[in-house]
């Protein structure tokens, strides 16, 4: 049987069919591209209207990812292409009929460097047991997603990550309704790198009016790796051998090399957790995504205004470990520098005079221990859990709409990175989550009446509910709770997700005020 066939703005797709973890029939329509390929002359340039097609385009097959060494697979393979603006959609209504669904738009993590929308990662199993459309997106990455010039005229203003994914919302606008979608009610989500973009999506102006909810993920503009201090072209071109050249003559030279040459260049200079690679601030001219400082936005200004859900999983720098065992021999003992306390507060506290940094060491080394488990507490406060709680804090002071907090501590067979990477440390792991949402190839398909079933289903109702109602909980029928948004910056109250759903409070304790402490300082250094 042929698949379905959906006729978008540009032009007719045909999609297939697969089945959900209950066996219900789903239909897929993959690899669709939502602007130019970034290639040639467009190389590093924003992303360009997608070109009409004429007859019926094949969307059964899944779309290549853009090029990048795959760091969370054993083998650390380099592949993929230049040419990966695409998304999928996952619908249970080919057809649309009168009723809409909600809109779900998944953005994969990576570090701005890595991850694609592939279903043997983000299987849309799960997700598809509700009645909701699914999207899946692809975004530039590495420099190909970040380069910077200075010379306006060049046209190279950084953030093409960025960009390319309000180009998918654009897309989404245009033509979701074709898939049964509601193009006014979308909600954007996304987990680390992904997670941070979404964040980001909220404090652009570009981005207004295209999404109506969003789910952060273990990410947020707070966090040290989301976001780029100073751009890396000088070290980019003492890499490449041309500190000489002038800028028009460095992107010549640059849009003459191969893909992979362009990987090799990056690979040079790419220092793990630094975010050379993330979201910078630009200059301002008339298509800029960012022009002020991402922390400013966040400690001082107000967000695109729409109900937020975020959280983080209970030890999020496992991570570290995983990253540890991948890693070639001769670069552990670097990664291991780059985990030090020293190392984690001076970049944090990236423009603040050295003496202050000296003091927020000293005390952290008293508030934390020293033994491997406090530092890899240390770590993930550092890189995700308290930026996180800063954020919900000042998010939910005011009048505006309700922030849902979470933490989850669930460790089960469906936890992704520890499972893959046979990590035996208590606490769920950065990706964790990931188990809970999508279907993927390192995790086996649970089966009705185990425990990973329930712990599946529990969690995509969740995340549907809110994305449905702009609530979790919209009543306590389904799961006897309500998960009450964050009150205020002094009564940080989450829901612990782990066996049983549990309201929590956190306290303000020592190792809380540091924190605060450490933020406020930043917001200090901080210039529009």
């Amino acid at each position: 049987m042929e698949g379905p066939v959906v006729e978008t703005i540009e032009g007719q797709l045909r999609g297939c069919v697969r089945k959900n973890l209950d066996g219900e029939e789903f239909y897929c329509f993959l690899g669709v591209p939502y602007a130019q390929p970034p290639i040639g002359n467009l190389r590093f340039k924003d992303p360009q209207p997608l070109k009409p097609w004429t007859g019926i385009k094949d969307a059964t097959k899944e779309g290549q990812r853009f090029y990048q060494k795959d760091n969370m697979a054993m083998s650390k393979t380099v592949c993929g292409t230049e040419d990966g603006l695409h998304l999928n959609v996952f619908t249970k209504k080919p057809i649309p009929t009168g009723s809409k669904n909600p809109v779900m738009v998944w953005i994969h993590g990576g570090g701005f460097k890595e991850g694609r929308n592939n279903t043997d990662i983000y299987g849309p199993e799960f997700l598809m047991l509700e009645n909701v459309v699914l999207v899946t997106i692809n975004y530039r990455l590495g420099i190909l997603g970040s380069l910077k010039l200075n010379d306006p005229s060049l046209e190279v203003h950084g953030n093409t990550n960025l960009k390319d994914q309000v180009a998918a919302l654009e897309w989404v606008r245009r033509n979701i309704g074709k898939f049964g979608g509601d193009a006014e009610n979308v909600t954007i989500f996304g987990e680390s790198a992904g997670g941070a973009s979404v964040h980001y999506l909220t404090l652009s102006p570009v981005a207004e009016g295209l999404f109506h909810k969003a789910i952060m993920q273990s990410g947020v503009v707070l966090n040290r790796w989301a976001y780029c201090h100073e751009s890396y072209l000088e070290e980019l071109k003492m890499a490449a051998g041309k500190s000489d050249a002038s800028e028009a003559d460095f992107l010549a030279y640059l849009r003459e090399l191969t893909v992979e040459e362009v990987f090799e260049l990056q690979e040079k200079i790419d220092v793990p957790i630094k975010g050379q690679f993330s979201p910078i601030q630009e200059r301002p001219h008339p298509a800029a995504f960012l022009t002020k400082n991402p922390l400013h936005l966040v400690l001082h200004e107000h967000n695109n205004k729409v109900p937020i859900l975020m959280g983080y999983c209970s030890n999020e720098f496992l991570i570290g470990k995983a990253l540890q065992q991948m890693a070639e021999q001769e670069k552990q003992g670097e990664l291991q520098k780059l985990f030090s306390m020293e190392f984690v507060l001076s970049n944090l506290l990236h423009d603040v005079e050295t003496s202050i940094v000296e003091k927020f060491i000293e005390r952290m080394k008293k508030i934390y221990g020293e033994s491997e488990a406090d530092q890899y507490q240390f770590l993930s406060d550092a890189y995700f859990a308290k930026g996180i709680l800063h954020c919900a804090g000042k998010y939910a002071s005011g009048d505006g709409p309700a922030v849902y907090l979470y933490r989850l501590s669930l460790d089960s067979g469906q936890n992704y990175t520890k499972r893959m990477a046979d990590i035996k440390d208590e606490g769920v792991c950065h990706m964790d989550d990931l188990g809970y949402l999508f279907k993927t190839e390192t995790l086996p398909f649970p089966e009705k009446n185990t425990p990973e079933y329930s712990y599946v289903k529990r969690f995509v109702k969740l995340w549907t509910n809110f994305a449905k109602y702009g609530n979790p909980t919209p009543n306590n029928s389904d799961f006897n709770i309500i998960w009450e948004p964050v009150k205020d910056e002094k009564t940080i109250n989450y829901l612990d997700i782990d066996k049983q759903l549990t309201k929590q409070t956190i306290p303000k304790q020592e190792i809380f005020q540091i924190w605060e402490e450490l933020y406020d300082c930043i917001s200090k250094q901080t210039h529009a």
